[in-house]
């Protein structure tokens, strides 16, 4: 059985996890995500877009 969860939902769910498990407060949550839309603005973007792919690719692996 094979199971498809976009990333950003995953990365919803550790950052849920946090604000209820680990006391981290909501607005620098809030804060981290913002930072990430800026940052998708800027020369990194290809960089990080590739790094992500290369990393879940990765942890995929191959199923043959």
């Amino acid at each position: 059985m094979t199971v498809s969860l976009p990333l950003v939902v995953v990365l919803g769910f550790f950052a849920w996890g946090a604000v209820k498990y680990l006391g981290v407060r909501t607005w620098i949550v809030v804060l981290i995500a913002l930072f990430g839309f800026w940052l998708s603005r800027t020369f990194m973007a290809p960089a990080i877009e590739s790094g992500t792919r290369s990393g879940v690719s990765i942890v995929n692996g191959s199923h043959d």
